[in-house]
């Protein structure tokens, strides 16, 4: 027995990315935060499926201001949420964390170079460098931004499933279900009915769009700015052909017209 055990490994150790839902503190008051979660959540007790989530400490940082996280745990797991690190606190505050059970998220990282703003900083760069080295000519050329890749799903997704499009958009040819969850630091394009959760601009994409055949989700949300069942969808986009996309910070849901 011994000697097969041996023989073939019993287990790997993999690293893997994981896109989380950060819970960003803004005070240390632990009456607050558990009027505000229930305020926001306790109409909708179907919006989260023990969800794993990251709290960050980063607005109380600077202040050392000391966060109850133990009775803040036991608030977001009544409302199906698990938390399971936190990041951006003080040494004080991220021991704490520790003690209460959380590991030690690191910060998110930088977003790609994207749109046209990132297109044009990196041609003023490189004329500034042709200008440096060779004095009497002057040389723009532009430096395409490079292309996103798009992840294509031609498959259902039911519920507890999650696909995520690290860098780019997605594409979903069949029905997301109640309960799944599609993701993408890009755009996210549903040909079929989207019931379930849909988070585009993941990595703080503000110019990301969400579209759909037949629009039923559980919840959309573009660059962290979300919506939810809570506010019932217009008639004329409710399981109908719609686009969604950011106006500032607010959410606008609008039918495609062919």
């Amino acid at each position: 027995m011994t000697a097969a055990l041996t023989s073939k490994s019993t287990f790997d150790l993999k690293s893997t990315a994981w896109t989380l839902t950060a819970l960003r503190l803004q005070t240390a008051s632990l009456a607050e935060l558990v009027a505000a979660l229930d305020q926001r959540f306790g109409d909708s007790p179907g919006l989260f499926d023990n969800d794993p989530l990251v709290i960050d400490l980063g607005p109380l940082s600077e202040a050392d201001e000391p966060v109850d996280i133990a009775g803040l745990l036991r608030h977001l797991r009544r409302h199906k949420l698990l938390p399971i690190a936190a990041q951006g606190g003080s040494p004080a505050q991220m021991a704490a964390a520790r003690a209460a059970g959380l590991a030690e998220a690191l910060d998110a990282a930088p977003l790609p170079a994207l749109a046209r703003a990132a297109d044009v900083r990196q041609v003023e760069v490189f004329r500034d460098v042709v200008r440096d080295v060779v004095h009497e000519v002057e040389v723009l050329r532009d430096v395409p931004a490079p292309a996103l890749p798009t992840m294509v799903v031609d498959k259902p997704l039911r519920s507890g499933q999650r696909v995520y499009a690290r860098g780019g958009d997605l594409v979903v040819l069949a029905v997301v279900s109640f309960g799944a969850e599609v993701i993408a630091d890009g755009s996210i394009h549903v040909y079929a009915p989207l019931r379930g959760r849909a988070i585009a601009g993941a990595r703080g994409n503000p110019d990301a769009r969400i579209f759909s055949t037949c629009l039923e989700p559980q919840l959309v949300s573009i660059a962290g700015i979300y919506r939810t069942t809570e506010i019932p969808l217009p008639a004329d986009v409710l399981g109908k052909p719609a686009q969604v996309r950011l106006d500032g910070e607010k959410i606008i849901i609008e039918p495609i017209k062919s």
